[in-house]
């Protein structure tokens, strides 16, 4: 797989499963889309596990503080 953003990743993951879900491709091209997909979804989990190591390297007090995305988004919807 060539090298791309996490973004461009994603949007392809997207598409596949739009293309999936309209239920219109035959049987062997859906398994090949698929295919294609479980190898988007590994390569943007990857991406974000080294997003999340880059960001715990980068705290303040040098201990490991996973990202907790829940806990931003309740922030954020308090103010």
């Amino acid at each position: 797989m060539a090298k791309k953003s996490f973004e461009e990743g994603l949007a392809q993951m997207q598409a596949i499963v739009e293309e999936l879900e309209s239920g219109e491709l035959p049987l062997e091209k859906a398994i090949r889309r698929f295919e294609e997909g479980m190898k988007l979804s590994k390569y943007c989990n990857d991406c974000l596990d080294e997003a999340e190591a880059r960001l715990t390297k980068l705290t303040e007090s040098g201990e490991e503080q996973p990202f907790q995305a829940e806990t931003v988004l309740k922030e954020d919807r308090l103010k």
